[in-house]
């Protein structure tokens, strides 16, 4: 099997509507929804550039202009901080117009993340390349990309990531049917299945927003039939390179077990917000005891009271 090309490229599906955040997202994208004091989109870029992909590809529908904004200069913003003085609200901007080698292209038709994917073909060319969700915040103390990129170039092979969820969640997620290897977080993917029926799943392993894909997907994504929802699922291609030739790599899975935050709801995006900010240095020290207190508060009132039911 020839020697896989090294990883360079991150691509990065940022054309979804946000309808779950109406109507704060009517005029911003989801993607610049900040979680603590950092749009969602720099947590992801972050990443990326962590595991050394500086060459990063935002796949942009209409009135996104806001993300090409957030990386690029601010002259103005950037004079008034530096006449103030205030140097480390100066760094942080500058930190976001230099963090990556950022390209946009238009998805045009909204046509699901398969599609999204396969936008990408003219920039990535023939080489594996990674697959970045906005929706997952990998906590940057339980690095998952670099990992997913060392199983890709030792068996030259498609990677996904997958997390093992409660199986009553099954009915949300892309599933895999795996077999297990000689390492104990890869496994060898056979099958997989976009939000299977409740009590249909094959296993508890879901598939999650970081993907490691051989340049062998565009082939597949271009003869894709639309399938749940309408959209090309992205899934869809890599169950047939997962049941296919030998020659096509495969599909292996990564098991991750660290954090993960999910900012794809309202609900999972606040507790985002607050797992993240409770382990800041510059804010878990206050904010810690607050929440603390706050939440024995509501233990309090919702406790019953003296002559109560219980």
């Amino acid at each position: 099997m020839a020697t896989p090309a090294p990883v360079s490229k991150a691509v990065i599906p940022a054309a979804g509507l946000g309808t779950r955040f109406l109507p704060a997202t009517k005029a911003m994208p989801k993607e610049m929804l900040p979680v603590v004091d950092k749009p969602a989109i720099q947590y992801v870029v972050e990443e990326a550039v962590s595991a050394g992909l500086h060459d990063v590809l935002m796949v942009t529908g209409r009135n996104k202009n806001a993300l090409e904004n957030h990386f690029d200069r601010a002259g103005e913003l950037e004079a008034v901080l530096s006449s103030k003085g205030d140097d480390e609200k100066l760094q942080k901007v500058n930190f976001a117009t230099g963090l990556a080698d950022v390209h946009y292209v238009r998805q045009g038709d909204p046509k699901g993340l398969g599609h999204a994917v396969l936008r990408a073909k003219m920039h990535v060319g023939h080489e594996p390349f990674a697959v970045l969700l906005g929706d997952d915040i990998i906590d940057e103390r339980d690095p998952l990309l670099p990992r997913m990129l060392k199983v890709q170039s030792e068996l030259n092979t498609t990677v996904v990531a997958l997390l093992e969820v409660d199986p009553s969640q099954t009915h949300l997620y892309g599933i895999a049917t795996v077999e297990p290897t000689d390492e104990e977080d890869v496994v060898r993917i056979t099958g997989l299945v976009e939000k299977p029926a409740p009590g249909t799943s094959p296993s508890n392993l879901a598939i999650i927003g970081r993907y490691v894909l051989r340049p062998e997907i565009f082939d597949v994504l271009e003869r894709t039939e639309p399938g749940k929802g309408g959209e090309i699922q992205l899934t869809d291609a890599l169950q047939e390179l997962a049941s296919g030739p030998s020659w096509s790599g495969g599909v292996h899975g990564v098991v991750f077990r660290g954090r993960r935050y999910d900012t794809g709801d309202r609900l999972d995006y606040l507790k985002a917000i607050v797992q993240l900010a409770v382990d800041r240095e510059d804010l878990g020290v206050d904010f810690r005891p607050w929440l603390t207190s706050f939440a024995a508060q509501l233990g309090a009132a919702e406790a019953p009271q003296d002559g109560e039911d219980g």
